[in-house]
């Protein structure tokens, strides 16, 4: 699968784990950033091109780290076809992705440790959507806000 990657300063921590565990899964990583720690970057920098190119099909899914993942998360909202959700638990992993295809899991770099981190995206690309009726309806009613908005 082919994997969009970002992070700032405040998920740095869990950037090389994540993308060591990625490329040791076999999947092909596109890395949006930062390469560097740098404490005066700023999430969207990184979070707005890899929330695009998985709206366009650039990527298949995204991973985005910020310190707790939550302005992550919203900023990767902001970009209509990007569906983000912050994650730190395994249930919504795979349900996010199974109920509301969820694209792209953001974590927070100070908030979970790098064992829970990779579970958590080990589950999520292992996740698929359940093309179920209720799931698209609702899907659909999203995809109208966003043309609306």
């Amino acid at each position: 699968m082919k994997i969009g990657f970002a992070t700032d300063h405040g998920g740095f921590e869990l950037r090389e784990p994540i993308l060591k565990a990625l490329q040791n899964s076999g999947h092909t990583v596109k890395d949006f950033g930062a390469y560097s720690l740098n404490p005066m970057d700023d999430y969207p920098g990184f979070v707005i091109p890899l929330a695009r190119a998985v709206a366009q099909g650039g990527v298949e899914r995204g991973i985005a780290v910020c310190g707790s993942g939550v302005g992550a998360s919203f900023t990767a909202n902001k970009v209509p076809g990007a569906r983000s959700a912050l994650i730190h638990e395994s249930f919504s992993a795979h349900q996010g992705v199974e109920d509301d295809d969820m694209n792209l899991l953001c974590l927070g770099g100070r908030v979970i440790g790098i064992a829970l981190a990779l579970e958590i995206v080990q589950i999520y690309l292992a996740a698929h959507h359940v093309k179920a009726e209720r799931f698209e309806r609702r899907l659909a009613k999203v995809a109208a806000l966003e043309c609306k908005e």
